[in-house]
């Protein structure tokens, strides 16, 4: 793994500039933005619901309806495979006295939205769901909705983000309470597009408030490299022999950024370079140099800054020295597939030692020594991106090498993988 590489736009943060952009009074550009399949999803619905979103050159232009501005979308809204898209949106619906259906395809009409559909229909949504509270779905707005103050059950950036955007179009005050701190995307681009917000650190407790009625201002964003994306390559270039990789404009953002701690904590020797600001966030490059790993107990606090990334981590701690322990990872079990149980089963099939608890992975690595599995029957990835991708760079450090049953689920956040893997492998 030598050279450079540039990993695509944050896929939080351009789901978000879509939403807000398509929310402003005004033409918003944005740079950098992620064109995978999930954040293509969400430009759809908007422009389903008025809002005019076009490509210029590199450059993303999309032309507001401002708040309490959606119309009414005339089909069902696809979300394909984005669990983000759709809570985000519910939360955007929520507010707005308009009917939409969302679909999406089988691996996300598996996921749960109870957790979304219970704050929005305190401030006024109705539902009428599939059982289980999954998709298909169909959701009415609020004619007039009500001002909520609502604590996260559990550590979700989704669930909070939804409950903030359906305050954007609410009359006073809407307050989310984070006991354990998400990532706070939602909250930096809210500020940037002018909305009312505060946020206060208490007790422990983050407590986040938006004042309704917003009139946004369009902006010009730039956006960073994606952290989750980065991963795969970073984890890459500290396991392959000889390695020394620069990954160009990776998001650091602090909520973001608990895999390079964690790797670091591991042994990992990952540089930052030329750190600075962009949009609001901190951005570095990355020179991340091979270097042996060993096994460590991963503190169950920083699941939420990382909580994408912890397949990619999983391989990692496969050809660590000892034992690598993880917990608190029950959020892991509804994602795009229960990355728990289909890590566990596709790294076994590599060769490595695993043991599934119940919220978390106990891994024995190889100490360095190439994963030993055989490549006869493919590896199954239930659809899921990041299954994929995590067992390609499995791949990288197995005598016999990977065979994954489907890579077409990787373009829903990275269609560049499979090509930038290749131009650092060369």
């Amino acid at each position: 793994m030598r050279g450079r590489v540039r990993v695509p736009g944050d896929k939080s943060i351009s789901h978000r500039a879509v939403m807000l952009g398509a929310l402003a009074v005004g033409e918003t550009r944005v740079t950098g933005l992620l064109e995978g399949e999930d954040v293509m999803a969400t430009a759809a619905a908007m422009q389903a619901m008025g809002a005019s979103i076009d490509k210029v050159g590199e450059e993303w232009r999309i032309q507001g309806v401002g708040v309490g501005g959606l119309l009414q979308p005339a089909a069902a809204l696809e979300m394909g495979n984005s669990g983000t898209s759709t809570r985000l949106l519910m939360g955007l619906v929520a507010s707005h006295a308009i009917t939409a259906a969302f679909t999406g395809d089988a691996s996300l009409s598996r996921r749960p939205m109870g957790r979304v559909i219970e704050p929005l229909s305190r401030i006024g949504a109705s539902f009428t769901p599939s059982p289980g509270g999954r998709l298909p779905l169909m959701m009415t707005g609020a004619s007039v909705p009500v001002p909520i103050e609502y604590r996260l059950p559990v550590a979700s950036a989704q669930v909070k983000s939804a409950v903030l955007l359906a305050g954007l179009n609410t009359a006073g005050i809407t307050t989310v309470i984070e006991p354990v701190a998400t990532r706070d995307h939602s909250e930096r681009m809210l500020r940037g597009f002018g909305a009312d917000l505060e946020v206060e650190e208490a007790d422990d407790e983050r407590v986040i408030r938006v004042r309704g009625e917003a009139d946004l201002r369009p902006q010009a964003i730039e956006v960073p490299g994606d952290p989750s994306s980065a991963a795969f390559f970073i984890v890459a270039a500290t396991l392959v022999e000889g390695s020394d990789l620069t990954i160009e404009n990776v998001g650091l953002n602090p909520t973001r950024a608990g895999i390079v701690s964690v790797l670091r904590e591991m042994g990992a020797d990952i540089e930052e370079l030329a750190l600075r600001g962009v949009g609001g966030e901190p951005v570095a490059d990355l020179r991340v140099r091979h270097s042996p790993l060993k096994g460590i107990e991963v503190d169950p606090a920083v699941a939420p800054s990382m909580i994408d990334e912890f397949p990619i981590l999983f391989v990692a701690a496969a050809l660590a020295n000892g034992r690598t322990v993880t917990r608190g990872l029950d959020e892991l079990r509804v994602k795009e597939s229960d990355r728990l149980s289909v890590m566990a089963e596709a790294l076994v099939a590599a060769g490595a030692r695993v043991e599934e608890t119940a919220d978390g992975l106990i891994i024995d690595g190889t100490a360095g020594e190439p994963l030993s599995g055989t490549a006869d029957n493919p590896i199954r990835t239930h659809l899921d991106h990041r299954i994929a991708m995590s067992m390609a760079i499995a791949g990288l450090v197995s005598r016999a090498g990977v065979e994954i049953d489907d890579t077409r689920p990787i373009a829903t956040s990275f269609p560049a993988f499979t090509t930038l893997l290749e131009q650092a492998t060369r």
